[in-house]
């Protein structure tokens, strides 16, 4: 590299000037978190338990009181529950063949079992509503174990992988069975990662929005639809506040163990090759029986909604520039929203979470609001998507900040949502680069952002793609907030889904479909780019 030696600058003018970039790059992201998440999440909380400018946290108790409420939060841990025993039944066979065997077609297998992970929930559910699966609990644990195949999948793939086979074959040789092999060796390896990604399935079927709303239906009711029933339907905030602490404190606690158990899942420095599939078609059932599932879980709604969609002489298609009733823009037009949408969104996320997992893997003073900053990135997962809408619409409807009829005020919430992805994507990278390397850059003289730019971003630079294809997908298939905040005008494809499917009709079901189906190839082509740009089990 050829860098300018800088001799004629003092050490304590660089060390400045570097708390003084490090700062920055903290301040900006904790200043959009402060401003577009905590101010509009508060600002709900108040006005539920303040009476009169006084605390008051009685709407807890209420709600811990009243039966129908206790329901919906026993539902809510039932359905979860249920969903992630579920998820790991089907994923952990098809991880095991993924993590131990190498074959051909293998990548492109990972990249259909990933793209539920990136597909709108709204896409889900229309999926298996085209099946005529709604409308009971088997419904939504289906569809949520499609959602999450993925996570597992990842996560416990990517500890798989990287475990040796010395002990294992010293089992074997000792004349352990297989399976015993596999409880006594190599479950306890994997235990960590498997009570991990258990944890972040749980969160996702905990705050599941979409798929409850649309397969469930009212007498499947969550703390997420509830919570929206009460902010929208019946303008109740203190019983939407108190619902929202409520799941609030289940997803910290899921959070706490997620994040505690990948840190103690088992990585080695030289994991162990994996092996070719055995010969002969016996030799195969195993591990294919133990990926068909999987396979057929995702393959076959998926198919099902492409074949519903071309219907009717594919009517939606035909139809995506035609006005339809009662709506106020037409499909083509929620279609270029969405996308256009989710270009600002992934900008803004991709910038924010560079800098903050700059800053984050930066050892110095600061360190401690960095790892809170770090910290605090993960919570717009946890909260509410209605509690965080509708306090946009609260907020942010008077100056200084007045964006309830700003088109900005979309990629905002968008960019909330997707930032954690793009920062837990780049860390991990940032944190395996030699720092002796930027050292040697720094004493050559290369100022802080030639540093940067000539090491961690060249480092990054996959991973920030892989990242930012995750945002683009997120920002396409968000719906809670969207659905408080959209304005006739700003329509995106989920929402224009959702009223498609609220509404009577065959053609309002075909536009649906049509829409539901692009959008799942659009996201089913990030997954596919994503997984061919490098491994993105950090996304998770």
């Amino acid at each position: 590299m050829d860098f300018a030696v800088d001799r004629a600058r003092p050490p304590l003018a660089r060390r400045r000037r570097l708390r003084g970039g490090r700062a920055l790059l903290v301040g900006v992201p904790l200043a959009f978190l402060g401003v577009f998440f905590l101010w509009p999440v508060v600002a709900i909380l108040g006005r539920g338990f303040t009476v009169r400018g006084s605390l008051d946290l009685s709407p807890i108790g209420d709600v811990l009181r009243d039966a129908s409420l206790r329901h919906v939060l026993w539902f809510t841990i039932e359905q979860a529950a249920i969903s992630t025993l579920a998820t790991l039944a089907i994923a952990l066979p098809a991880t095991a063949v993924l993590s131990r065997y190498r074959f051909r077609g293998r990548g492109l297998l990972v990249a259909v079992l990933t793209m539920p992970f990136v597909l709108p929930t709204v896409v889900v559910a229309t999926a298996f509503r085209s099946l005529g699966v709604q409308g009971s609990l088997g419904a939504i644990v289906i569809a949520h174990t499609f959602f999450n195949v993925a996570v597992v999948v990842r996560i416990v793939g990517s500890t798989w992988r990287g475990l040796g086979r010395a002990e294992e074959d010293a089992a074997r040789v000792l004349g352990a069975s297989p399976l015993r092999t596999f409880v006594t060796v190599t479950l306890p390896a994997l235990r960590p990662a498997i009570i991990a990604a258990a944890s972040i399935v749980f969160l996702f079927c905990f705050t599941s929005f979409g798929v409850i709303l649309i397969l469930g239906g009212p007498q499947f009711a969550t703390l997420e639809t509830e919570i929206y029933r009460q902010t929208a339907q019946l303008l109740d905030l203190r019983t939407a506040a108190a619902l929202s602490v409520v799941q609030l404190a289940a997803v910290v606690s899921a959070l706490v163990v997620a994040g505690t158990m990948t840190g103690r899942a088992q990585r080695v420095s030289r994991p162990a090759a994996p092996r070719r599939l055995p010969v002969g078609r016996r030799a195969r059932l195993l591990p294919a029986a133990g990926v068909l599932p999987a396979l057929l879980l995702v393959a076959i709604p998926s198919l099902d909604l492409l074949r519903q969609s071309f219907a009717d002489h594919a009517y939606g298609y035909t139809h995506l520039g035609t006005l339809p009733l009662g709506a106020p823009e037409t499909s083509a037009v929620a279609l270029l929203n969405s996308l256009r949408i989710a270009a600002v969104a992934t900008l803004m996320a991709v910038l924010l979470g560079l800098a903050l997992a700059t800053a984050v893997t930066r050892p110095g003073r600061g360190d401690r609001l960095a790892r809170a900053a770090q910290s605090l990135v993960v919570l717009p997962l946890g909260v509410s998507a209605v509690t965080v809408g509708f306090g946009f619409l609260i907020v942010f409807d008077a100056p200084p900040v007045d964006l309830r009829t700003s088109w900005w005020i979309i990629p905002i919430a968008h960019a909330l949502v997707a930032l954690p992805f793009v920062v837990r994507a780049t860390v991990t990278v940032l944190r395996a680069i030699d720092p002796r390397q930027r050292e040697a850059a720094a004493l050559l003289g290369a100022p802080p952002w030639r540093v940067w730019r000539e090491i961690d971003l060249r480092s990054i630079r996959r991973a920030a793609a892989v990242a930012a294809g995750f945002a683009f997908a997120i920002s396409l298939g968000e719906f809670g907030a969207t659905l408080f905040i959209v304005r006739p005008d700003t329509t995106t494809v989920p929402v224009a889904i959702y009223r498609f499917l609220s509404r009577p009709g065959a053609t309002n079901v075909d536009q649906a479909m049509a829409l539901a189906a692009i959008l799942m190839v659009i996201t089913g082509l990030v997954a596919l780019v994503g997984e061919r740009s490098g491994r993105t089990d950090s996304a998770f």
